[in-house]
């Protein structure tokens, strides 16, 4: 590039944040360790999630398997189809996670039993309590070694209350400032300037100035935490930063949500510049998943492809939502037919579901923030809202295996 993504001041605050954590090699390596599911087990084992984890152990036991639907239906998969990975998003922490595996243990009765996806996302923010008291732990633990997804996306929002300590340490590892104020509790947060309505800024993504440095040191002691190595991004300052500072951290992943407004072709290849920037030695990106934006056609986003395919880039699949809640769009979006067109032609697609659209309490944008009280006291309604939005996941998955499309699932959810 003519001009750098990153200055030489950018370069040296993010490579000190880096060095006070520990290292690139530290960092991985207590990755690594955190996703071991005995390590997990025994450290939830002296929190209050302990119980929550051994009955899912229970519980997974009696979850449907994909098999004998297709050997129901005489399901083969026919040759130049692509390949459909599954996608929920709203697993709103141990409660709700625990909640939707019940209703997913109990629909093995019904006439469509419920199948793990082989993706999930989370967008429940970092706070001091859900980070270290064993939630997000607890979490990873039933989807990640339980249900067995391949992965499991957490969000990290800038906005978010913490200890004033946090802020502190940062800015002596940077030698950068950050503009803060009281948020009460004794907790400090970044004053976000252009957050004139809650979603007018989505919750506190604003990174303006050196916020970037916030993001990294939430993700990065998040997963020094917990072992969550995969995290959604919340704009173009930030991708830049997460692909410079995970280039030699292999197991640290991001994803890019379609609020960033990645609707066409141009801005994808803004993405694939900057992932090319920082590319690491295998080809792959920190970037190892990209949610295309709700008005891509199905031809766009096959043209993503063939482009992504081109770039050499290695590691990289591209989502799209089919069903998405009325507050994040127009209320009869509806891309499942989209979604055959890009798999019949041989494109792989994660197909994702924010909603099943059926106007359900709590299946909206506003329940991803609830006030950690309260998303306990609705864990029982959240969690049956995901719980729908598998249900209807598993439906067009099974659609799409009718037509010879192969679809990938959660291992708990195959023999």
């Amino acid at each position: 590039m003519r001009f750098k993504l990153l200055s030489a001041r950018d370069v040296e605050a993010i490579d000190a944040l880096k060095h006070s954590h520990g290292g690139s090699r530290e960092i991985s390596k207590t990755i690594d360790s955190k996703r071991d599911y005995g390590t997990r087990r025994r450290i939830l084992a002296e929190t209050e999630y302990g119980e929550m984890v051994q009955d899912a152990e229970e519980l997974v036991k009696g979850f449907a398997k994909v098999e004998d639907f297709e050997e129901q239906k005489g399901i083969t998969c026919k040759e130049g189809m692509g390949t459909a990975i599954s996608q929920v998003s709203g697993f709103q922490g141990a409660r709700v996670t625990h909640q939707c595996m019940k209703r997913i243990a109990d629909s093995v009765s019904g006439e469509v039993p419920a199948l793990v996806p082989a993706e999930m996302i989370s967008v429940v923010a970092l706070t001091e309590e859900y980070v270290y008291n064993g939630n997000l732990m607890a979490t990873l633990a039933m989807a990640e070694n339980i249900m067995g997804v391949d992965w499991f996306c957490t969000t990290n929002l800038i906005g978010t209350p913490l200890p004033e300590k946090r802020f502190k340490d940062v800015e002596r590892a940077t030698g950068v400032r950050f503009e803060t104020e009281p948020a009460g509790d004794g907790l400090v947060q970044l004053i976000l300037k252009n957050q004139g309505t809650f979603f007018g800024n989505f919750g506190g993504i604003e990174v303006a100035n050196d916020n970037h440095l916030i993001y990294l040191d939430g993700i990065t002691r998040a997963t020094k935490t917990t072992g969550a190595n995969f995290f959604l991004n919340p704009s173009w300052s930030s991708i830049i930063a997460a692909c410079y500072y995970g280039r030699d951290i292999p197991n640290l992943y991001i994803k890019i949500s379609m609020l960033l407004s990645t609707q066409n072709l141009m801005q994808f290849r803004m993405l694939l510049n900057i992932m090319h920037e920082y590319l690491r030695d295998d080809m792959t990106s920190p970037i190892r998943e990209i949610n295309i934006g709700n008005g891509v056609s199905a031809e766009n986003f096959i043209r993503c492809i063939e482009e992504l395919e081109e770039s050499g880039i290695e590691g990289l699949s591209l989502a799209a939502h089919i069903l998405i809640n009325p507050d994040l769009g127009r209320a009869d979006f509806d891309w499942f037919e989209d979604s055959l067109k890009v798999l019949e032609s041989g494109c792989d697609l994660t197909f994702k579901y924010e909603s099943d659209c059926q106007g359900r309490e709590f299946d909206t944008m506003e329940a991803y923030f609830l006030p950690e009280e309260e998303r306990k006291g609705h864990a029982t309604e959240i969690g049956d809202v995901i719980y729908y939005k598998t249900l209807q996941c598993t439906r067009h998955a099974r659609e799409y295996m009718k037509r010879g499309i192969p679809v990938n699932f959660g291992r708990s959810s195959r023999r």
